[in-house]
């Protein structure tokens, strides 16, 4: 029953009956829709596998006990690699999706029935296509390594960032940009003195919240041949050498924590 608010009081009021079939015409829907989705993953599912999956996770979790703490010496450089793809992978995405953000929102593109829509189109097929799809496709025509994989992170880091910063600019405030402009000054400085003092702040925190994001993934591209620590953490579940396992996945958790608490201190500076 919905609640009704009449003078500052809360009264409990009946569903009619029209409302009443509709609620539960959907909720007859959404159970089918249920139950359908169920049945085509149980299908594709071996319960036995389900069924003994924890004391799989046991064993695994038996066999990373204790950690090879001296492997730890070794990752240093793999983890360089990965804070270096994130870096350089978003300064490419920031470089690139400025301009962007400038072209799609309608308040400073320069043609809102040609540009913008190609502007919008960029970022949308950015955001589109996950860090993982790029590195893989990144990996098979540049080759394994750290480029592929902070390219990847830029291109997948370009819609992000765009789309952010397009709608914070969408959403500034027009008396500073209209003074400015019945001074007779040229759109490139209503720009430069109208609209970046208003969206710096924002824009900042953006590049460095998309930078602690970009840390994350990229742990996980070495998993498909980008290099850093994801490429340590795949070779040594292929080689099924468990207590090292341990040790990489403490490392990549270390890493995330100093990066969020980085960014953190950062947006705290700039906000």
């Amino acid at each position: 029953m919905p609640t009704v608010v009449h003078n500052g009081a809360r009264h409990w009021q009946r569903y009619g009956t029209e409302a009443s079939l509709k609620r539960w015409v959907a909720w007859l829907i959404a159970t089918a829709v249920f139950a359908w989705c169920w049945q085509k993953i149980s299908v594709g599912t071996e319960w036995s596998f389900v069924l003994d999956a924890p004391a799989q996770g046991a064993d695994i979790l038996d066999r990373m006990l204790p950690p090879e703490w001296a492997y730890a010496n070794t990752l240093w450089r793999p983890m360089w690699d990965t804070l270096n793809m994130a870096t350089l992978g978003t300064m490419m995405a920031v470089v690139i999706a400025v301009p962007l953000a400038f072209l799609a929102a309608q308040n400073t593109t320069p043609s809102a029935a040609f540009v913008r829509p190609l502007a919008l189109l960029c970022i949308v097929a950015s955001r589109s296509i996950n860090s993982v799809i790029w590195a893989l496709v990144l990996v098979l025509v540049l080759g394994p390594g750290v480029l592929s994989g902070t390219i990847a992170i830029g291109l997948r880091s370009i819609g992000f960032i765009g789309k952010l910063l397009y709608e914070a600019i969408e959403e500034i405030d027009r008396r500073p940009v209209d003074a400015i402009s019945s001074t007779g000054a040229s759109q490139s400085q209503v720009i430069a003195y109208g609209v970046v003092p208003q969206i710096m702040p924002i824009f900042a925190g953006i590049a460095v919240f998309r930078w602690d994001i970009n840390i994350r993934e990229s742990t996980i591209l070495g998993l498909v041949g980008a290099g850093g620590l994801g490429l340590q953490l795949n070779s040594a579940i292929g080689n099924l050498d468990w207590s090292r396992v341990s040790v990489i996945l403490l490392s990549i958790f270390a890493t995330v924590i100093v990066s969020e608490w980085v960014s953190a201190r950062i947006r705290q500076a700039v906000t």
